[in-house]
């Protein structure tokens, strides 16, 4: 799959596929091209070449406002929430928008029970993280993307707010294809790894291979301290769906194709496609 602005391909021939019951951490320095992924997955930018499939249907020309109907739920960066509404005004609408279950969305993160009447745009960090997330998952997602948990927060919010993610994933069997800034705390957390650089994929594997090339890639590809970078991500990065299942982009005309699901809490052998507020939360 490629895709990027302008007529520039800011993500090239990217191959990449996610399972339902595993979360795939697409990892990179700033401008590699993550955020662009998860925007043309989503529908919000256009693919240029090739394709990608979400639950084996095709995105290139599905509105974006289709995607949630078909099981995807993303959470973009900037959380993109209604700052001028209540916590429980943001999540009734993301409920009723979707027939949702408000109650097993609030399961997650109980810290926002005694934050329902106050608006949004009140909230800490790390409560706004929250209220995004709980939103997304009112609508039962099969796929789940993340751009950037932490942005903007502070490590140890990181470390509370990560677990819930697996916590989501083992429960649900959703598929989840995260990308965060934090390489060593996302390792711990996720399945498989990709990595992008410049649009290019040049690592993916499992966690534990692609930890052990961990100082490598950092050095090579993100520069000292890019495990604890605080900066946002600045590039829209190519982004994959899965269909309760994998998301797999193949080549040059390639496709993301959210593959078969591999069920509930399954995390699949091997590389796939080469590649404070919290504490009722936990």
């Amino acid at each position: 799959m490629y895709s990027g602005y302008a007529g520039v391909a800011m993500v090239r021939d990217l191959n990449l596929t996610v399972h339902a019951g595993e979360i795939v951490a697409l990892l990179g320095p700033n401008g590699a091209g993550k955020t662009t992924t998860l925007l043309t997955t989503s529908g919000l930018n256009p693919v240029m070449k090739g394709d990608i499939r979400v639950f084996g249907r095709s995105v290139r020309g599905r509105p974006a406002h289709r995607a949630p109907r078909e099981g995807l739920a993303h959470v973009l960066e900037d959380r993109s929430l209604f700052y001028q509404l209540t916590v429980a005004e943001n999540l009734r609408l993301a409920a009723a928008r979707s027939k949702g279950d408000l109650a097993r969305a609030l399961s997650y993160f109980p810290a926002l029970e005694p934050l329902l009447g106050r608006r949004a745009g009140l909230l800490s960090g790390g409560e706004q993280q929250m209220l995004a997330m709980a939103r997304a998952l009112t609508s039962k997602p099969r796929l789940l993307m993340v751009d950037e948990m932490s942005l903007g927060l502070a490590p140890v919010i990181v470390e509370r707010l990560l677990p819930v993610l697996r916590r989501i994933v083992d429960d649900t069997g959703a598929g989840v294809l995260l990308v965060e800034q934090h390489v060593h705390l996302a390792l711990e957390v996720a399945d498989r790894a990709a990595v992008l650089v410049h649009g290019d994929l040049v690592a993916s594997g499992t966690t534990a291979e692609i930890a052990g090339r961990a100082a490598a890639l950092e050095s090579t590809y993100f520069g000292a301290g890019a495990g604890a970078e605080t900066g946002a991500e600045t590039d829209a990065d190519t982004g994959a769906v899965t269909d309760t299942g994998a998301v797999t982009d193949t080549g040059a005309g390639a496709v993301i194709d959210a593959g078969a699901p591999t069920g509930a809490g399954a995390r699949p052998d091997g590389p796939e496609a080469d590649l404070d507020e919290l504490e009722g939360s936990r």
